[in-house]
Parts: C-alpha cells; sequence; structure tokens
C-alpha cells in the first residue's frame, strides 16, 4: 500500500461496463516525509473519499479483489481514510489539523 492525497475525480461517460458505479479518484502519491510527489494514479474508491484528503491505496489483485470481481480492469483502490499518520515520534500528518 501506498499513502496518496486525492486531488480530484475522474469521470467517464463510455467505460468499461464492469466500472458502472465505480467512482474514480485522482490520486498524487506522498514520499515518507509527507512530501507530495510529482507523480499521478488514477484509483477506484471504495470507502468515500473526498478531494485533499489522504488515503492508503492497494494495487494489482488486492484492488480487484476489494470490489468483489477479479474480473474488473483495476489496478489500484483506495481502502482507507487516513486519520493520523505518525513517524519517530512526530505527527506526520493529522486530518483534524489540515482542516483547521
Amino acid at each position: 500500500m501506498q499513502i496518496a492525497k486525492v486531488r480530484g475525480t475522474v469521470v467517464g461517460t463510455q467505460k468499461d461496463p464492469s466500472l458502472r458505479g465505480v467512482k474514480l479518484l485522482l490520486l498524487q502519491l506522498v514520499d515518507e516525509e509527507g512530501n507530495l510527489l510529482p507523480s499521478y494514479e488514477v484509483a477506484a474508491d471504495t470507502v468515500g473519499a473526498g478531494v485533499d484528503e489522504w488515503v492508503l491505496v492497494t494495487r494489482g489483485s488486492a484492488a480487484r479483489q476489494i470490489l468483489g470481481n477479479e474480473q474488473r480492469p483495476l489496478d489500484a483502490a483506495v481502502v482507507a481514510i487516513i486519520d493520523t499518520i505518525h513517524l519517530e515520534n512526530r505527527l506526520m500528518y493529522s486530518k483534524k489539523e489540515q482542516y483547521r
């Protein structure tokens, strides 16, 4: 799994039938210091995440299993919304502090 920040949504009117009803999010990956990386990816949202929230993203067969169908053409899925991250006795991220 990797940490990412939700930057936006992706909408496609024409898509594989197995993706109907699946919300897609545009994610920007985060490094171990909490800095945003220049790379982005699209992931299926399984937890109702919103823009600017930090999330955990999983990839590969684990992402397909989350939505209960190994036949979906998915590479990544958001599996958790992060509340806090503590790293080496310091608060790296707090959802509560972000929205103050």
